[in-house]
Formats: structure tokens, sequence, C-alpha cells
């Protein structure tokens, strides 16, 4: 079980590597690099605007591997996923600037970002349900974390690249090829991610699904029919994960380097500090999953959230490192309250027939409104002067609808749920 563990992890760790280099990136370089001829403001929307389409990319991909993962397997999926956003990461290292080649740079990086996205969106269903599927159902919860420590991990070792070469290199030279080697370097992870994965068994979920020929024909379809609003319950509950982390981890080095005047690497080194707390603290929140239940931990994940923004925004403000230290580290720690069960909550929900469809839509949508938007509407609503209370009000917003979506939706835990639903749970 650990070996299978850690291989979801890894994975996750190389994907996620690959998504968090571009949004750094957006937040940082893209914007004067492909978007020269607009307002410093309306560079970094559109920056965003690009980081935003791999969002929108992802639920097609859950759509595309999801069907891959009902129909053939869950294996195949963490190959395929893999391999494509490996290739198109590394493709945007090489992607000419708008000096260079005009308006068929920003293109470029539609292109390969909606690539990335199409990949990402099957990865996470592959990955959580490689585990969740081999788990024993007393321990699911702490093993399907593995796979969501990956994100944090791929975070920490990409932005970590990327301060190096920021704190290393004259500006000139990072802004001319030094933020390019986060990406040429996902290659080399991509490789051996791929390696590992080749080497990995079909889930005995799956397995017996071939086995009895009960698999579904047209997953999405089976997943629209009886399970629509479970997806959308799933999407709305995760909406605030993406919200925070993206908060922190993008918008916040926009918004610190540009409106505050804080040094890049120091901005950067005060969110790979909070994401390193997040990351050690999700085994720990998965363990109190196997214990109290998942749907406990994402109440109290909302909640914590929806307390914290408005003091998260006046720790931000002040641009003194300790007190953004602090703000970031709270609500990274309220955001992996909820998130650090989503490996084993998820996929109890649905069906095994449908499951890495279900599972993987429900979550990838929740990356549209969380994460493609939440950048773009706090550098729109945060001002000029003055504390961003915009950006605070519309993330509680977001908080207190995952909260009422989290309401809605069943606890799953084994020792109070005899069999996981194959339509719709009731309200709780």
């Amino acid at each position: 079980m650990l070996r299978l563990a850690v291989a979801s992890m890894v994975g996750t760790t190389i994907e996620f590597y690959d998504f968090f280099a571009y949004g750094t990136a957006a937040a940082l370089v893209l914007g004067p690099l492909f978007f020269p001829t607009v307002s410093p403001l309306v560079g970094t929307l559109a920056a965003f605007g690009t980081f935003g389409v791999g969002f929108i990319a992802r639920p097609l991909g859950s759509v595309l591997f999801g069907h891959i993962g009902d129909r053939l397997g869950r294996r195949p999926v963490l190959v395929f996923s893999l391999l494509l956003t490996g290739l198109a990461t590394v493709a945007v290292g090489f992607v000419p600037t708008y000096q260079r080649i005009g308006m068929a740079a920003p293109l470029l990086l539609l292109v390969l970002r909606f690539l990335q996205g199409l990949g990402v969106g099957g990865e996470w269903g592959g990955a959580v349900l490689l585990t969740a599927e081999h788990a024993p159902a007393h321990r699911r919860a702490l093993w399907s974390s593995f796979p969501q420590t990956g994100p944090s991990v791929g975070f920490l070792l990409a932005n970590g690249i990327t301060l190096t070469l920021s704190a290393t290199l004259p500006d000139d030279s990072f802004l001319s090829w030094g933020w390019r080697v986060p990406f040429w370097a996902a290659g080399v992870l991509a490789a051996a991610g791929l390696l590992l994965r080749t080497q990995l068994a079909e889930t005995p979920d799956f397995q017996a699904l071939a086995e009895n020929e009960s698999r579904a024909s047209l997953p999405f379809a089976e997943v629209v029919r009886g399970h629509w609003r479970l997806v959308l319950l799933t999407a709305g509950g995760l909406s605030i994960g993406y919200s925070v982390f993206y908060t922190v981890t993008t918008w916040s080095l926009s918004y610190g380097t540009e409106r505050l005047g804080v040094d890049r690497t120091l901005m950067l080194g005060c969110v790979m500090a909070s994401v390193a707390v997040s990351g050690a603290a999700t085994p720990v929140v998965a363990l109190l999953g196997d214990r109290f239940g998942r749907r406990t931990l994402c109440l109290t994940g909302c909640t914590a959230v929806a307390l914290w923004m408005f003091p998260l925004m006046a720790l931000l403000r002040t641009g003194r490192p300790a007190l953004m230290l602090l703000g970031f580290v709270v609500a990274m720690l309220a955001f992996i309250t909820a998130f650090g069960v989503v490996g084993a909550y998820v996929p109890e929900l649905y069906d095994a027939r449908v499951r890495c469809t279900g599972a993987s839509v429900g979550y990838n949508l929740a990356g549209v409104l969380g994460g493609a938007v939440t950048p773009l509407v706090a550098t729109a609503t945060a001002g000029s002067g003055g504390p961003p209370w915009g950006v605070a009000a519309y993330l509680t917003g977001i908080a207190l609808l995952s909260l009422g979506c989290f309401v809605l939706l069943p606890e799953t835990r084994p020792a109070t749920t005899a069999s996981r639903p194959a339509t719709d749970p009731a309200p709780a």
C-alpha cells in the first residue's frame, strides 16, 4: 500500500508542479513579456486570463480521462495524463515572447495552457482512485491524503526553483531566460514519473467491474443523468479550497510585488512556508477524517476560512513579512482542514462504475469557480489603496457557498455509512 500511495503522490507532485510553475510565472513575469502593449494592471489580468484557461480545460480533461478510467482502467489515466501535461509544460518554456513573434506568443501560451489543463483534469481522479480503491476502509482518508499532499510538494518544488533563480540571477537574466528553467525541468520530472507509473497494478474495484462486465458504456452520460446534483454540490463545496490556495499562492504574489513593493524573493518565501505547513498538516487532517468523519472536517475548514479572510487581507496589506506569513499560514491550515480529506470523501460519494468520471468532473468544476476566477476577481477588486476588502468579501462568500454545499452532502466514513450511494444522496 505504501508503494502505491507514494506512486500516486509522485504523480500529483509532478503534474501540479507543471501547473504551478505557470501560475507563478503568470504572477511575476508573463504580463510584461507577453502583454507589453497594455498597462501593468491589464497585463497582469491578461496573464491571469491565460492562467484561467487551464482551469476551464480541466473539466473537459476530467470527462475525457474519466471515460478512459471508467472504461479502460485507472492505470491508463495515470500514464496518459502525465505525458500530456509534461509535454505541454516543457513547450511553454520554449515559447518566444511578444517582442519576437507578436500576438502569436500569447496565443501559443493559451493553447499550451489548455493542454496542461486537459492533462491535470485527468490526473487527480486517477491518482486518488489508485489509493482509495486499494486502501483499507478504516484508513482510506489517510492513504488518500498522499496524492493530496502532492500538490503542495509540487508547488514547493516549482517555486523553490523559481525562488533560487530569482535570488541568484540579475533581473534582466531572470526575465530573459531564468523564468523558463522550471518549465524545462518538467521534462526530466515527467520522464521519471512515467517510468514509475507504468509499473503500477490496476485497482481491485475496477478489476471487479471488468470481470463482472458492469462497466458504464458512457460514464459521463450516466453521471449527468443520475448524479448531476451530486456533481454540482461537490463542485460548490470544493471551490473554497481552490479560492484560498490560489489567492495565497498566485494573486498575493502579484499584489505584494506590484502594489506593496515587497521584494519578489521575500513574497515567494512567505508563500512557500505557508504551503509547506499545509502539506505537513495534510496527513494529520486525514487521520482526523478517518476518526471523526470527512464531512465534519470539511464543515470546520469552510467555517475557519470564512472567519479568517478579512484578517488575512489586513495582515497582507501591512507588507511586513512576519504578519503576512501569519495570515498565509492560518489561511492554508483552514483550507487544508477541508481539503485534506477530499481524496477519500469525493470518491466515496460515487458508485465504482462512474467513480473516475464523477469524482474528476466535480473536483475540476470547482477549479473553474475557485481557481480560474479568483485571481481575476481579486486583481480587479483589490483597489488602488487601502486593504483589499473586496477580495476578503469575495472569499468569504465562496466559503459560505462551500459550507452550504457540504451541509447538503452526506457523511461517507465507512463506520457510519454502510455502502456508497449509487445515485444522488439525500440531504444530510
